[in-house]
């Protein structure tokens, strides 16, 4: 499993011109699932984001998690993620999960992620999609599950 995890200050997503989903201040989450991916993994990944200390502190330092900073998350599924561009010019997404695996997949770490007291807004699994975000900071990090 891996993730795109982009601080926020705004971040919504649409569907055809419609909004769908939208948080004020958090975590946008771009979620790629491989054909590997088990229970254990979403789990990890969740514990992992949940509890990522990448928000300030009073002393600008980066030592406060999305829960204590009172952030939300949005969650948008990215099967390109697993997009491998090593050969010619066309990437290969055989390492992502088959769309039934991955939403399953997808739809539990969302759920993992509410567990933890967090506000989820998602995307629409397989659906073409504009994201929009501010990102704060800008701070952007890949977690993989599998490194």
């Amino acid at each position: 499993m891996k993730v795109v995890v982009q601080r926020s200050k705004a971040a919504s997503v649409s569907v055809d011109g419609k909004q769908i989903g939208a948080i004020s201040h958090g975590l946008v989450l771009l979620v790629g699932i491989t054909h590997e991916d088990t229970e254990q993994d979403l789990k990890w990944m969740a514990d992992k984001l949940a509890g990522l200390r990448i928000f300030e502190d009073e002393q600008g330092k980066m030592n406060i998690d999305v829960v204590e900073a009172g952030g939300q998350i949005l969650s948008v599924s990215q099967f390109t993620l697993y997009g491998d561009c090593r050969k010619g010019r066309r990437p290969n997404f055989m390492d992502a999960a088959r769309p039934e695996q991955a939403e399953r997949s997808y739809l539990q770490f969302n759920e993992l992620l509410k567990a933890k007291g967090l506000v989820v807004e998602t995307g629409q699994f397989g659906a073409m999609m504009d994201v929009q975000l501010v990102n704060d900071g800008p701070v952007t990090l890949i977690v993989d599950s599998k490194a």
